[in-house]
């Protein structure tokens, strides 16, 4: 996990990282500014200090409680496996995008997270709720210099893992 020894917060937001793959040492950028990458990726979010509400995009104010200020939020490390809550199968979509696939809401660790449920055949055989699942990052292109944007997504997890 990365800290800005400056300010003791994890770093997120427009962060590029380094990777190797295969010989070359490449570029890479998150698709979303709470996805740090590195060797150990994770989802960030902004947690608000009075009342521990927490957001994955950048907050003036928290809605839950109204407070402001300029310390009103600290980032927070989302845990990398939790239990998918909610989920639908994704039938239909826009040009290009790929179906079927599933679509969904993780509870990892109290924070609920919107994400698709990759690496998993999309249908109700085989996801199933409460089925535990870990983050997981891939590759979704790359510009004409070689860098390549990391989106998440999360995978299910082997019950022999868990248990």
């Amino acid at each position: 996990m990365r800290t800005d020894a400056s300010t003791g917060r994890h770093g997120c937001g427009g962060q590029r990282d380094r990777q190797l793959r295969g010989d070359a040492l490449t570029d890479q950028v998150p698709l979303v500014d709470y996805l740090v990458l590195g060797d150990e990726p994770h989802l960030v979010a902004h947690e608000c200090t009075d009342c521990s509400a927490r957001y994955f995009d950048r907050r003036n104010a928290c809605a839950r409680c109204g407070g402001a200020g300029e310390d009103q939020f600290r980032i927070v490390a989302i845990p990398n496996e939790g239990e998918l809550r909610t989920f639908t199968i994704v039938s239909f979509a826009a040009p290009g995008i790929p179906v079927p696939f599933v679509a969904g809401v993780i509870d990892c660790g109290g924070t609920p997270v919107r994400g698709n449920v990759v690496n998993v055949e999309p249908d109700a055989d085989h996801v199933s709720l409460g089925m535990p699942v870990r983050l997981t990052t891939f590759g979704i292109g790359e510009d004409s210099e070689g860098t390549e944007a990391v989106g998440f997504g999360y995978e299910p997890i082997d019950p022999a893992e868990v248990a």
